[in-house]
């Protein structure tokens, strides 16, 4: 052995901060045990190995900058775990793994800096793996990944469903729960409630503290805009320009801060649905360095997409008009993944497998779901729902016909023309509400007005291969309010009434339920106010009945009452649907199964109207009453009845 190699026994890799003081230390002790007479000229030497070493070895470490995913999880169901290492010059090294784990692939791209590592999990114990990094068969330096136990039947848990009530919500609008969070030193938008479209502070704090509020109103689930941190230098609200998908932004909290959300929602029996943007990022870190050139989609940089999803399918349309939709950016500042990529594509998939792991997930929506290369994103879709058989997954598929959105559902027979299968379990139901936009206020019957075309949005569910795992809604954070353009009570009733019986999953957006307006055409930042309430401070506080106005409580009180009603009837969420061409603009349909019915009837018309019974029989059957189930009013079916103008009844056959 070498007077170097002396030196360098027991000199640790793993060190990876190195100081002066520390230094000073080690040299203290060196000197202290010395076991033989202090010779200066036999001592100067090695002492310089040591610092030689001791810089190289904080040099080496500091090259390895990103591990991600950052751990894993023992048991998958697929073994083959991808592991993404970034430093400079990183890929200069031989990279090995302790524990007798097998390395099935390395990949090294035209980037130096990154390293693609595929280990085999499969009957790998839970625990801490070493992986080694070395240059002409040195050590340069390890790194350790820990690999954690699953829950127990992890790969069972079952995704939101027809039997849920959606709501949605954007945290920086909902409440600031911790306002030591508003500006942090790591993100660049600093907090100025005073401009509608600034950061305003809400964060996850918030959100945990008025759960009793959401589960009060007969939310079942709770789906947040994204909640990763998104860096961008103005508009960073939404968070669907992310910069680091592993990370939450510190402005909402930490990563143990969701985890805490999520407990607490199960706690209450609700579940947790992460909106994952699978199409394009912000300023990701990845972006300013990286790893292939079709990282991105380039043209070279940016060109815009031309929103045409119907080119995904069209067989007459033109391939650059198919590229432009699917490769094309969806707004400047967030740039286009290439999901045909690969080394993309698997990144996007165990970041999304990561999530649902870490923090017990019940579902995704994912974000311009359709904007996606096609294939790559059928892919990502069942390498999820493979992982997690049971997990529920509604896409962003916004079109405005039900062909067209159908295609996109799971074991799809128009997909199948084409020989494509998405995978994906969910569509949002957006002919509905295309209809919502103007039925209501459409109140003389004619062919193709009024509340005709509700009935005519329902003809044609036999397109859907699965027609209860489809999500309605009156309105979304993108979106015109629907109360801005129903400032009428009545009209809500009668939506609420509709989302909340028709087949499907029905979702209602943060603020629908005290009547909060907003006008898209002044902005998105009007359709997303924040909640009143939500900051110290606020007039008016109104996730309390004590705190609402007269009118807010009015909204609050039928919403809650429809929605607490609807989590206990199975004849909502799985019964079949029966309904009946409108007459003088009052629609009548009935959902049943072999043990109950419920008939719901909606009057669209601005006069009252008489309903006359014997036109209903074949779902009537020996029901002589029904009972309103938001008055408790029973009605007498034997004749006719009649209806208040612009009303809905919800009657529960006895």
């Amino acid at each position: 052995m070498t007077e170097k190699e002396v030196c360098l026994e027991g000199v640790s890799t793993e060190l990876k901060f190195f100081n002066l003081i520390n230094f000073q230390i080690i040299m203290t002790s060196f000197i202290k045990n010395l076991s033989y007479s202090f010779k200066p000229q036999r001592f100067l030497k090695p002492l310089g190995f040591i610092v030689i070493i001791l810089l190289h070895t904080q040099s080496a470490v500091a090259q390895l900058q990103k591990t991600e995913p950052p751990f894993w999880f023992s048991g998958m169901k697929n073994p083959e775990l991808q592991i993404m290492f970034y430093g400079k010059n990183i890929a200069q090294y031989d990279v090995s793994v302790s524990n007798n784990v097998v390395i099935s692939n390395v990949t090294k791209t035209e980037n130096p800096n990154y390293v693609f590592v595929t280990i085999n999990t499969q009957n790998v114990a839970p625990g801490e793996l070493t992986f080694s990094f070395k240059s002409k068969n040195k050590t340069a330096f390890t790194k350790k990944y820990e690999l954690k136990p699953r829950r127990k039947d992890s790969a069972l848990r079952e995704g939101f469903d027809s039997s849920d009530m959606i709501y949605l919500l954007m945290p920086d609008r909902f409440a600031n729960g911790n306002p030591n969070n508003d500006s942090t030193p790591d993100t660049a938008e600093k907090a100025d409630r005073s401009k509608p479209g600034s950061r305003h502070g809400g964060d996850i704090e918030g959100i945990i503290q008025h759960l009793d509020y959401l589960h009060e109103l007969g939310a079942t689930a709770l789906w947040s805009t994204p909640l990763c941190e998104d860096n961008d230098e103005r508009g960073s609200y939404h968070g669907y320009g992310q910069s680091d998908v592993y990370k939450i932004d510190s402005r909402y909290g930490t990563n143990d801060d969701y985890l805490r959300l999520s407990s607490e929602l199960h706690k209450r029996g609700m579940k947790l649905i992460l909106d994952y943007v699978t199409n394009h990022w912000g300023k990701h870190w990845t972006l300013q360095d990286m790893p292939t050139y079709d990282w991105l989609h380039q043209f070279p940089g940016y060109a815009q997409t031309n929103y045409r999803m119907t080119t995904q399918f069209d067989q007459n349309a033109s391939a650059i008009d198919a590229k432009m939709c699917m490769d094309g950016w969806f707004v400047k500042s967030m740039p286009d993944l290439n999901q045909s990529n690969e080394l993309m594509l698997n990144y996007l998939t165990q970041n999304a497998i990561w999530w649902i792991e870490y923090a017990n997930l019940d579902g995704f929506r994912v974000d311009t779901y359709s904007y996606c290369d096609k294939a790559g994103i059928a892919k990502w879709t069942k390498a999820i729902t493979d992982e997690y058989p049971y997990f529920n997954i509604v896409g962003e598929v916004w079109m405005h016909d039900q062909a067209q959105m159908a295609y996109w559902q799971k074991d799809s027979k128009i997909g199948a023309i084409q020989n494509y299968n998405s995978y994906l379990p969910s569509v949002m139901d957006f002919t509905l509400h295309d209809a919502f936009g103007n039925v209501f206020n459409e109140d003389k019957h004619e062919w193709d007005k009024g509340i005709i075309k509700v009935y005519e949005n329902f003809t044609n569910d036999f397109l859907y291969p699965d027609i209860n795992n489809i999500l309605v809604f009156a309105e979304n954070h993108d979106t015109q309010r629907f109360n801005q353009i129903y400032p009428d009570i009545r009209k809500y009733k009668m939506a609420m009434a509709l989302v909340a019986t028709v087949r499907g999953i029905p979702q209602l957006y943060t603020g629908s339920e005290i009547g909060m307006k907003g006008d898209k055409n002044q902005g998105d930042a009007d359709i997303r106010r924040d909640f009143p309430g939500g900051w110290p401070g606020d007039a008016n506080n109104a996730f309390t009945k004590a705190g609402r106005t007269a009118e807010q409580n009015a909204y609050f009180d039928y919403t809650a009452q429809l929605f607490n009603w609807r989590k206990n009837k199975a004849v909502i969420h799985t019964g079949k649907t029966t309904q009946y061409v409108p007459e003088n603009n009052v629609y009548v349909y009935f959902r049943h199964n072999d043990k109950e019915s419920v008939m719901v009837v909606v009057n669209n018309s601005n006069e009252k109207q008489t309903v006359k019974t014997n036109r209903f029989a074949e779902n009537i059957r020996n029901a002589t009453r029904g009972k309103d189930v938001i008055s408790g009013q029973t009605f007498a079916l034997e004749n006719e009845f009649s209806l208040d103008a612009k009303s809905a009844l919800i009657l529960e056959l006895e």
